[in-house]
């Protein structure tokens, strides 16, 4: 049920409503998100520790304020203060396309405080038409020329920068699932809410945008702390083109990854764990070595009030993962519908099918016993993909407030053909200023 700080921070909200300036150079946002999910009933023969359970609920409580300023021209400084309280479903265990992207790999009953974010964001304009930047929570409202180059340092989140998409990016308005709001190959650097420090460069020019990164990894995989002297990192880079198909806008992006440090192959560790006896054991045969993967992205305007994406990536199936989620090859696609049509254009229908898969080698490391990231039951002798279709409502009720319902459907979850399949079901409150 929501809770008393739930009311609480409810309440905050529009006492921050008025506070941004009209010329954008200072703003102040917030937001307020809650999320309460359930597993229904479904076949699970045997479980192993990272295994996902049925008739479990779970819930997360979020609320986030926004504080921007515009140093200089086209210098704007960003500091995020949150509060996060709850779980995921099982502690964010057992899927590797996990239904809550509200949810973290940490969790504590009481609400705890965080920065997630603390930037600066530097735009140089060159040349080409002016266009005009909307304001949004890490965003000033600005007019820039079409042709620029913005540079970003300190600490944010790489999908700040990379892998955008329109139609599903925000687990606060939209999908749900991580696999649907990321790529779930894309093993982005982060620490285990994820969050990194790095550098980033964008250069814009006419239907073209290159982007790269320089990011911290966390000092062991799926960890709190990033690295402290940089010595596990991840590079990025991204090709992303803009065009109209038939007046209606779109988009496709290409994104590189690879990311160096000390990680296990799956299997030496299984080979190791056979010739001692012993339990498989990832962290025994960590090297320094890298891990990379590749994805791309296309997001199309159909309609007026209707929109459609799709995503596919791989990355490499024989080192373990190190940040996200245990995913070795993934496609997504869906669909996003407005609600003018029924005279409610501030509600968002939304639907989303995903197939995630892994290598034959991590399919031999999970059936040895040994644990991913998100999953591991244990044993793994009937191994099949991850599939998941998702469709969730959002209500506009008022000018800050939207209420959602979420169904996901999970076959295989954590690739287990004898586990599954699994419905879940969620609600979602958001707000946000």
């Amino acid at each position: 049920m929501i809770n008393s700080w739930t009311v609480c921070a409810l309440a905050f909200l529009p006492l921050v409503a008025g506070a941004a300036s009209e010329d954008e150079a200072f703003a102040v946002h917030g937001q307020f998100t809650y999320v309460e999910q359930e597993t229904g009933g479904f076949d699970a023969p045997y479980r192993g520790p990272n295994s996902l359970s049925p008739n479990r609920g779970a819930e997360t409580t979020e609320a986030t304020l926004y504080l921007g300023a515009r140093l200089w021209s086209g210098a704007e400084a960003w500091l995020n203060a949150e509060l996060d309280q709850g779980f995921g479903l099982d502690n964010t265990l057992g899927a590797a396309g996990f239904p809550s992207g509200e949810a973290y790999k940490v969790g504590k009953n009481q609400p705890y405080f965080r920065l997630p974010r603390a930037f600066l964001r530097q735009t140089l304009d060159l040349d080409g038409a002016e266009q005009k930047t909307e304001a949004g929570a890490i965003q000033l409202g600005a007019v820039h020329s079409e042709n620029r180059v913005v540079l970003w340092l300190g600490k944010f989140s790489v999908v700040d920068v990379f892998d955008g998409n329109q139609y599903a990016h925000d687990q606060r308005s939209d999908f749900l699932n991580w696999t649907a709001i990321d790529t779930g190959t894309f093993d982005y650097a982060a620490d285990a809410w994820g969050y990194t420090v790095g550098a980033a460069a964008e250069w814009y020019q006419n239907a073209w945008t290159v982007r790269g990164g320089l990011f911290d990894l966390s000092n062991v995989p799926n960890s709190v702390h990033l690295d402290p002297g940089f010595h596990e990192y991840q590079t990025d880079l991204e090709l992303e083109h803009r065009h109209e198909f038939g007046d209606r806008p779109g988009r496709w992006l290409v994104t590189v990854f690879d990311s160096r440090g000390r990680m296990g192959l799956l299997d030496q560790a299984v080979q190791e764990a056979q010739s001692t006896g012993g339990p498989v054991d990832i962290a025994a045969v960590r090297r320094y070595r890298s891990r990379s993967g590749a994805s791309l992205s296309l997001e199309q305007q159909i309609a007026p009030q209707l929109g459609a994406f799709i995503r596919a990536g791989k990355a490499a199936g024989n080192v373990e993962t190190y940040e996200f989620t245990d995913v070795d090859r993934t496609v997504a696609a869906g669909l996003s519908l407005q609600g003018s049509s029924w005279h409610r254009a501030g509600d968002t229908l939304g639907l989303a099918v995903i197939d995630n898969g892994i290598s034959a080698a991590r399919e031999n490391y999970l059936n040895a016993g040994g644990l991913g990231i998100l999953i591991g039951d244990g044993k793994l002798p009937h191994p099949g993909p991850e599939q998941i279709i998702e469709t969730f409502y959002s209500a506009a009720v008022g000018k800050f407030l939207h209420l959602g319902l979420d169904y996901q459907w999970i076959n295989h979850p954590g690739y287990n053909r004898d586990r599954g399949p699994v419905s879940v079901f969620a609600i979602r409150v958001h707000a946000q200023i």
